[in-house]
């Protein structure tokens, strides 16, 4: 005898998605099949044809969502860009500070890179085959790493004659920095990888010592009222 419950619950009516929701799934899934095909391939190999296929939609499915492919493109860095600020401020704690913090935040992007390499590539010939999203992406991350120095400096957490206007070029150098190593001895390196911790911590000793005024553990509070 069929169980009843099992036969109500095949004849129960499933949930329709609506067509906006349905649409952004669609959207989505074209974003995740770039990302994969332009960190496999690179953007110039990165054909609708491919994204589409590995999206399982149709070609022309893909023109009600982006006008073209180079639309396309020029949204994607940006929407990963924003997935990896996510990933590092989910990993680095609230309280850590100075040196300490940053140092954190440098781990937390090698770690995005290892378990997303695609990004790499994503990110580097993004400067030539999507400048549009490139220059949007840097401008992002190089606004929010800025606002990072400057709450360190309103702390007392940076030596004493870094001023405001240092904070952009010490930004730009910290980028630069995290570009090459992760180039060097991570995710860029022919075969992938993880960036040693003896990397990390030559980043820490650079930053300890030329940068911040203190380490920068987390904060005691236990004295705090």
């Amino acid at each position: 005898m069929q169980d009843s419950n099992a036969t109500h619950a095949s004849r129960a009516p499933r949930r329709r998605v609506p067509r906006a929701e349905r649409s952004e799934q669609i959207r989505n899934s074209l974003i995740e099949a770039a990302a994969a095909v332009v960190g496999e391939v690179g953007y110039a190999d990165a054909s609708v044809a491919r994204i589409t296929a590995l999206a399982g939609v149709a070609q022309g499915t893909f023109y009600n969502h982006f006008e073209s492919r180079q639309h396309l493109f020029d949204e994607l860095l940006p929407q990963i860009g924003q997935r990896m600020i996510r990933f590092v401020i989910a990993r680095v704690h609230p309280d850590l500070r100075g040196a300490a913090r940053d140092v954190a935040r440098l781990r937390a992007y090698f770690e995005f890179l290892e378990e997303n390499p695609a990004f790499y590539r994503i990110l580097y010939e993004a400067e030539t085959l999507a400048p549009v999203a490139h220059a949007q992406h840097m401008k992002t991350i190089i606004a929010g790493y800025v606002r990072a120095l400057s709450r360190s400096l309103d702390r007392g957490e940076l030596h004493q004659d870094i001023t405001e206007r240092d904070l952009e070029p010490i930004a730009l150098m910290l980028l630069a920095a995290r570009g090459y190593l992760s180039m060097h001895y991570g995710a860029g390196r022919e075969g992938g990888g993880k960036v040693p911790d003896w990397v990390v911590d030559s980043y820490a000793k650079l930053v300890g010592n030329g940068l911040f005024s203190e380490p920068g553990a987390a904060v005691d509070k236990s004295n705090e009222h």
